[in-house]
């Protein structure tokens, strides 16, 4: 059994920590206090993976929720699912002022407690038989997710180097007028410096794209925090089937994660899902839970960015539509679908660039004839156009359905792809810190951390960093990508790659 241990850092980790924990919860039978199900104790499903058998028989979550205000984690303790986790690993800091929307003073905080977060991580690790690696889930704009992130994925690349570090990391909205974070492109390009380096998955969550699709699929008018986290983890637990639920190929995460980083730098993944769907009960509970005056990808000044997630499906939309106008699924239309625009969780255009590689994990019952079928019409048709200079790698992996939830539809698929557009969110990233950068806006707070006190050089090289990872994935559209860097040495210290390494991770 191979395990893995979530680390959710700041408010809008732990916000979709806790709709994450919620979901594979149900999926696997068990109850919001940890005791599994009677009918789920016989199953075949993983349940090492993700959580621990402790004495009392509860299933307890192979889980960090770590944070330095204590609003978010104080609601989970106090929601029905308070008895799940385990106490020893929640860390809330004792000043409970937050990061103040600081990278810096999240980092610094961070570093402040290493020997405590050590520990804690320490203690989860030794816990585990086979370790295979960390999930962690942040914002990349916020205080503490960027900042204390940044730090936790410094400490994880080393002291646990031959472990995996996967990442689900939430941009913010880059429209001028959605935001009242400003200092939030610095927060951003820190800590792209840090996933560039140090991590060796990200899945990009765009909070643009995110209410972009609650609102023109789900049919919400003004999705709220827990519509938006509620996609997200929608996609987590989609992403993590193949390993809780195994088939063939793709059980583990190293094996889904080398099939989809050919190159090390290149790691930064774009997700889909269809059929998007929200019940009555979901749509309700978000609305209830909808800050007056919140906006996606923003935050109240002073405290960590906030995160939303939704489940989008046309089918529940007020009203409700009949029985019977339920939509019938097949492979080919779900993978079809899944290469959309409107369907993919990120604010670029994906008909510039090309696919590095691209993996479909379709759930339900399927027969793997169809599968061929659908992959065979897909080349046919040229939905999807790939690298000049590497094979098409276009896998398909078949996950069963969770047998103790149930579904509208047969068949559901998830995207995960690498796609040189995602260079376009570096591109915003980019503008938007020079904008304030050239004047040196809303430097002061910054420079009162000791990190920044004698000079403001990690800006400008983290942006160097950001810069040369946005090059090579415009340079990875070229057929001459083969000879893009040799020799020469990158802002992490090493040597560019050449384009024709498989996946180079320690893990």
């Amino acid at each position: 059994m191979k395990e893995i241990i979530t680390l959710c850092v700041g408010q809008c980790g732990n916000q979709i920590g806790s709709e994450f924990w919620k979901q594979i919860t149900a999926e696997h039978g068990i109850r919001p206090n940890g005791v599994p199900e009677d009918f789920a104790l016989e199953g075949d499903d993983r349940k090492d993976v993700f959580f621990y058998e402790a004495d009392d028989a509860r299933f307890v979550p192979r889980a960090l929720l770590l944070d330095l205000e204590p609003r978010v984690v104080n609601n989970i303790q106090n929601s029905q699912h308070r008895d799940l986790f385990n106490p020893e690993n929640i860390f809330v800091s004792k000043e409970g002022g937050g990061a103040g929307n600081n990278w810096a003073s999240g980092h610094r905080q961070a570093e402040e407690n290493a020997e405590l977060l050590a520990d804690m991580l320490d203690r989860e690790a030794d816990n585990s038989d086979s370790l295979e690696g960390f999930v962690l889930t942040h914002s990349i704009a916020g205080g503490t997710g960027s900042g204390m992130g940044s730090y936790i994925l410094e400490h994880l690349n080393d002291h646990f180097p031959k472990k995996l570090v996967s990442t689900y990391s939430v941009f913010p909205n880059w429209e001028e007028d959605q935001s009242d974070v400003v200092v939030q492109p610095y927060n951003s390009i820190l800590t792209l410096k840090r996933l560039a380096v140090n991590a060796d998955c990200v899945v990009v969550l765009d909070n643009t794209a995110l209410n972009r699709i609650a609102v023109d699929r789900l049919r919400i008018p003004n999705p709220s925090v827990h519509h938006v986290n509620s996609l997200v983890s929608t996609v987590m637990a989609a992403s993590t089937t193949t390993l809780r639920y195994p088939g063939y190929t793709n059980n583990d995460l190293v094996g889904l994660v080398a099939s989809l980083v050919p190159t090390p730098r290149c790691h930064f993944l774009m997700t889909g899902y269809t059929p998007l769907t929200i019940s009555a009960d979901e749509l309700a509970r978000g609305d209830a839970s909808k800050p007056p005056t919140q906006l996606p990808g923003s935050e109240p000044a002073g405290k960590d960015e906030r995160m939303v997630h939704t489940s989008t499906d046309p089918r529940e939309r007020p009203p409700p539509p009949p029985a019977g106008a339920v939509r019938k699924t097949s492979v080919l239309d779900v993978m079809r679908r899944l290469t959309q625009a409107k369907n993919i969780m990120v604010s670029a255009n994906t008909r510039k660039g090309c696919y590095l590689s691209l993996l479909n994990i379709i759930q339900g019952d399927v027969d793997p004839t169809q599968v061929h079928k659908a992959l065979q019409r897909v080349r046919e048709r040229r939905l999807v156009s790939f690298i000049p200079w590497g094979p098409a790698t276009f896998n398909v992996a078949l996950s069963r359905k969770s047998p103790y939830v149930e579904t509208k539809h047969k068949v559901s698929g998830l995207l995960l792809a690498n796609h040189t557009c995602v260079s376009q969110l570096f591109a915003k990233t980019l503008t938007a810190y020079d904008r304030i950068r050239k004047r040196n806006a809303f430097v002061e707070n910054y420079r009162r951390e000791p990190m920044f006190a004698d000079s403001l050089d990690e800006f400008d090289d983290s942006r160097d960093v950001v810069q040369s990872l946005r090059d090579e994935y415009i340079a990875a559209e070229s057929p001459d990508y083969v000879e893009w860097g040799v020799g020469e040495e990158d802002d992490a210290g090493g040597l560019l790659d050449d384009g024709g390494g498989a996946f180079a991770s320690d893990a």
